[in-house]
């Protein structure tokens, strides 16, 4: 049930002094776009008649078939507190539909919703709550991003050697404005980098949430003359930024179906087929997971990400999936490889989609791992089992290749497209000549 009428939103734009208002959508590669309207195109917008140029969105469609609609969903409804408080702007995410009035295949959201249809149809809700690592980094003279920082803090430490704890400070406020929970902000453990968890919510909402929270914390970063980067590993040496994310299932009364008392781990038949499922599409997803050629620098031994395709039943932080030892209410899976690059619509969307496969499929986890895997020998990991992330973007896209799985989740149309353009990114990527080969190789040959 909505929490919003049209006439609600009409209501509140006239009390709230609102004079412009953004039509938010996302594309394939999780790139936040709008169209902005004033006031005066209100109920145009309500009444889903405000059109854009689709061919002019980089996956969406051909110029002979560029019209698209955007239908806001008005419980997106919220004001940017940081904007002027005269003359106020205000947002809606919205779906993107064809000319007939029918969902765009090549629309993100649209391919979440049917993957949530899927789970509700066997009685499931998705909950998520992620967990969002950035760095703060200097600005050039010319207002350009650099990766420079005057801080040195590291895990947990504060003011004033935490020198952006003002700045994380106003995002939280500014969040909390837009109805957000925050449960926890701190410093993480690289200098200029920072993380800030949100409260879990249904699935598409903290989608939602998180396209909004990347767009917040640019914005306010920049009003302190910072550059905010969700860019997985911006600095060679120190750990990258990842974007934790916990999982759970619940029924229609909003119980954890994930939970068992009568389970030795507190886990249910339900939560050991779903983390099967999950372990078993690892590979496959990691295109979705783990997006870009710098992506796959951060999924590297030594620095607080995982590499290995296994999970752990205690708090070992070495496997891929771990379970952190809340139980009741907060019993869930930490899927730990994803990063804050993601089309969350998309990733959430394959975690979902393969964990109601292993649940379909009563999939059985193998044992969990308990120990240290990066102490382990090749040989040993060999014997347990135990594979391998996809170690660069060309091999993610082999093992997406693979895993037909996810052409019918996806669709034909953001399959395709999605594939073509990160092969052509590998093939970019492939072509370059980087500092460090001239470093190593220009004086020897």
């Amino acid at each position: 049930m909505s929490k919003y009428s049209k006439e609600d939103i009409i209501r509140m734009v006239e009390d709230e002094d609102v004079e412009f208002i953004r039509l938010q959508f996302t594309d394939i590669f999780g790139m936040l776009k709008n169209v902005a309207i004033t006031v005066s195109q209100l109920r145009k917008a309500l009444d889903n008649k405000c059109m854009f140029d689709g061919s002019s969105i980089e996956g969406f469609v051909r110029i002979e078939e560029s019209d698209m609609y955007l239908h806001p969903d008005l419980d997106t409804f919220e004001i940017f507190p940081w904007r002027p408080q005269q003359g106020k702007v205000a947002r809606f995410i919205c779906d993107v539909y064809r000319p007939n009035q029918t969902p765009f295949e090549g629309d993100p959201r649209y391919v979440l919703k049917k993957v949530i249809k899927e789970a509700k149809d066997m009685g499931f809700t998705f909950n998520v709550g992620p967990e969002c690592e950035f760095f703060l980094f200097h600005t050039d003279e010319e207002g350009r991003p650099t990766t420079k920082t005057h801080e040195m803090a590291g895990y947990f430490d504060v003011g004033p050697i935490d020198l952006a704890e003002n700045v994380r400070r106003d995002i939280v406020l500014n969040l909390e404005d837009m109805g957000f929970e925050i449960e926890a902000s701190h410093h993480e453990i690289a200098p200029a980098q920072h993380e800030i968890d949100f409260q879990y919510a249904e699935c598409l909402v903290t989608a939602d949430n998180i396209m909004t929270f990347k767009m917040a914390v640019k914005t306010i970063a920049k009003r302190h003359g910072l550059h905010a980067t969700f860019m997985p590993k911006p600095k060679a040496g120190v750990n990258g930024s990842g974007m934790h994310v916990n999982m759970s299932l619940a029924d229609e009364f909003g119980n954890n179906i994930f939970e068992d008392k009568n389970d030795p781990l507190g886990l249910s038949k339900t939560a050991y087929q779903f983390l099967a499922g999950v372990l078993y599409h690892m590979k496959g997803m990691a295109i979705l997971t783990n997006p870009l050629v710098n992506s796959y620098k951060r999924l590297m031994p030594g620095y607080d990400a995982p590499v290995y395709i296994a999970w752990s039943a205690n708090s070992n932080r070495s496997p891929l999936i771990r379970i952190p030892c809340s139980r009741g209410r907060s019993t869930r899976l930490e899927l730990r490889s994803p990063d804050s690059a993601v089309n969350p619509y998309l990733a959430l969307a394959a975690c979902l989609a393969a964990g109601l496969d292993g649940i379909k499929k009563e999939m059985t986890p193998p044992a969990s791992v308990n120990e240290n895997i990066y102490d382990m020998t090749e040989e040993e990991r060999r014997e347990r089992g135990i594979d391998q992330l996809p170690e660069t973007l060309g091999e993610a896209i082999e093992a997406f290749r693979e895993d037909t799985f996810f052409q019918e989740v996806l669709g034909k149309h953001i399959y395709t497209k999605y594939l073509e353009a990160k092969e052509e990114e590998w093939r970019i990527f492939r072509s370059q000549v980087t500092d460090w080969e001239i470093g190593e190789y220009l004086y020897k040959f």
